[in-house]
This record gives C-alpha cells, sequence and structure tokens, in this order.
C-alpha cells in the first residue's frame, strides 16, 4: 500500500467555500466558470476555470496486438496531432465504458470485444475540472465507418505497440491523454 495520505474528511480544512458560481463563457464542448470563494483564513476571492464533460480515453488493440490510433487537425496547436481516441461522456452513455466503446467507434470505424478500465486523473485540477477515464480496449475490429462530429477532421491508423510505446518515449507522441494511457499501461505491466 502507498504512504500517499488519503482526501477525505481530514483534509477539511483546506477546503474553499463557493459563496456564489456561475457560467462566465459557454460554447461547444466546455465554458468557463466563475465562482466567489472564501479561503480558509477567511479571504474572499474569485476563481475562474475551464468546465467540461468528463472524457474518455481509448488505448484499442486489434487481435494481432497493433494499436488503433488517429491523426486529427487540431487548430489550437496548428497541426496534425497523432494519438488515439478520445472523447467527451455524453449524456446517453450508460456508463464510461459505453462511452469508450462509442468514441472508439465514431472516431475510428472500429469496434472492441471488450474494455476495461485503465485509470481515471485529473489531468489539470488547479485550472480545469476536466476528468480523463482512460480504458484499454481489447480485440478491436473494423466494424464499418467513422462518425465523425462535424468539427472532427480525423484519419484513423493502426501502429505496432512497440512503436507507439517508442514514439512516446522519444517524445515524437505530443498528445498528453495518448502519453498517458501509454505511461499507465506501461506501469501496470499491460493487461
Amino acid at each position: 500500500m502507498s504512504d500517499v495520505p488519503p482526501t477525505d474528511e481530514s483534509a477539511a480544512d483546506l477546503a474553499w467555500e463557493t459563496r456564489d458560481s456561475w457560467v462566465g463563457y459557454d460554447c461547444p464542448g466546455f465554458e468557463i466558470r466563475h465562482d466567489e470563494v472564501t479561503l480558509p483564513d477567511g479571504t474572499e476571492t474569485d476563481f475562474d476555470y475551464l468546465s467540461e464533460p468528463p472524457a474518455v480515453v481509448v488505448l484499442p488493440f486489434t487481435p494481432d496486438g497493433d494499436v488503433v490510433c488517429i491523426e486529427e487537425w487540431r487548430h489550437a496547436v496548428g497541426r496534425v496531432n497523432f494519438g488515439v481516441p478520445v472523447g467527451s461522456v455524453e449524456d446517453d452513455d450508460v456508463d464510461r465504458s459505453t462511452a469508450a466503446r462509442r468514441e472508439l467507434t465514431e472516431e475510428t470505424g472500429y469496434a472492441a470485444d471488450r474494455v476495461e478500465p485503465l485509470v481515471t486523473v485529473e489531468p489539470a485540477n488547479g485550472i480545469a475540472d476536466s476528468e480523463f477515464n482512460v480504458f484499454v480496449a481489447h480485440d478491436c475490429t473494423p466494424d464499418g465507418d467513422q462518425d465523425l462530429d462535424f468539427d472532427e477532421s480525423i484519419r484513423p491508423t493502426t501502429v505496432t505497440y512497440a512503436d507507439l510505446r517508442a514514439a512516446v518515449a522519444a517524445g515524437e507522441v505530443r498528445d498528453g491523454r495518448t502519453v498517458l494511457a501509454v505511461a499507465q499501461y506501461e506501469l501496470v505491466g499491460g493487461r
């Protein structure tokens, strides 16, 4: 067992009190929230952060052990990004694994025989309420066409896991969600 302290009621003396909260800016996919807060020492201040739905990150393996990846235009960085399928959990998803299966098929046209959770993280909890739920998808096979959102430009491809791992290790993969999925998969010894 880890010696990392638990984050529970024993940390209540660190909690901020939210006096008021509203959406300052709203757009498809996320919003910027504005909170008026009181700090533990009584100081009153404001705090703004990005709020978005939970996301799923899928590390999808074919029956041969290759990984189904995507090349996607990412306008914020002005280039094509290479990585694994990722998407938001939607209201009609029964659970996170349903969302992982749906996103895999929508972005790549592949379907998984089974999916299993790998890790859930808060990648930027100092500035966002983002939650990444990473799944490993097994025995993924082509199952039709992509079903992309209107603002997605994605091309699916497959690579060997060894090549993906090497590209992550060399810093050639810039997508943080892909780096997270591969690193966590390596830490737990694969599944």
